[in-house]
């Protein structure tokens, strides 16, 4: 099973970008983050994708995510959710049976404006993650999260714990809830890598010169990761100020079981 996370920073704006990647990657799923767009804004070949259930949540010109789950990777019919602290379109959740396995897009606020909110959006995180792993649940939490784990996922020239993102309160929240059984799969496969960056200031070649933080990330359930085969960060895909994550595990496909069915309509999306 293939899992990829990406900010796009505008999907009408990178739409063709969106298609290429899928088409050539063929993710059984796919998280988005600052999709920056209303469903019906989404570019039609990406809300109708052959072989894909898509689900868009978003605004015109602000946030947003998505998530894109492959119709021949599960069965059944995903039922996809948002937690009680969702706000700003900020994360979708897609339950998929059989084996109580949830996946998420998450696009964790900034902070520069509200830091409190930011605070109180990854507090919440933590115990719904806390609170689904006591469920027994398999999680697999993807997105930017917007905080740098640890002092090496910052280049040294841009190294400043009183900046927003690098803070040891931040540091902290994430540290948690990476503690509620959850392995972060870059780190487990790049140990000792310290220019694993996934965003890149757009100014002065910072991409070009891979002068960048890490912010996105792909957390699994230690059930999960202990069948993870890779985990890899594409500075060189698109020209999002973010490039994707791509996690690869040894999961069976379902066997002689219907292919995934399409979502509810939102009507009935199951809010919880």
């Amino acid at each position: 099973m293939k899992i990829a996370t990406w900010n796009v920073n505008g999907i009408r704006a990178r739409g063709e970008q969106v298609l290429d990647f899928v088409q050539r990657e063929q993710p059984d799923v796919l998280c988005l983050q600052e999709i920056k767009a209303a469903e019906a804004q989404v570019p039609e070949a990406l809300a109708a994708l052959d072989g894909y259930v898509t689900y868009w949540h978003g605004h015109k010109g602000y946030s947003g995510v998505a998530l894109l789950l492959r119709k021949d990777a599960f069965a059944g019919k995903p039922v996809f959710e948002h937690p009680p602290f969702d706000h700003e379109t900020r994360i979708v959740t897609a339950r998929l049976d059989p084996g109580g396995l949830l996946v998420a897009s998450i696009y964790v606020p900034n902070g520069g404006k509200d830091f409190a909110a930011k605070v109180r959006f990854l507090e919440a995180l933590d115990a719904f993650a806390e609170a689904e792993r006591a469920r027994g649940t398999q999680l697999v939490l993807c997105g930017d999260y917007n905080v740098a784990r640890e002092e090496r996922d910052v280049h040294p020239s841009l190294r400043n714990l009183d900046q927003i993102g690098q803070t040891p309160a931040e540091r902290a929240l994430l540290e948690r809830l990476i503690g509620r059984g959850l392995v972060d799969l870059s780190r487990r496969f790049h140990p000792d890598d310290d220019q694993l960056f996934t965003w890149w200031a757009p100014w002065r070649n910072l991409r070009q010169k891979n002068v960048g933080w890490r912010l996105d990330y792909v957390l699994a359930s230690e059930g999960l990761a202990a069948r993870a085969t890779a985990c890899e960060a594409l500075r060189e895909i698109g020209t999002s100020d973010h490039g994707p994550v791509i996690a690869s595990l040894d999961l069976p496909k379902p066997e002689q079981q219907p292919p995934l069915q399409d979502a509810p309509a939102r009507g009935q999306l199951k809010l919880i």
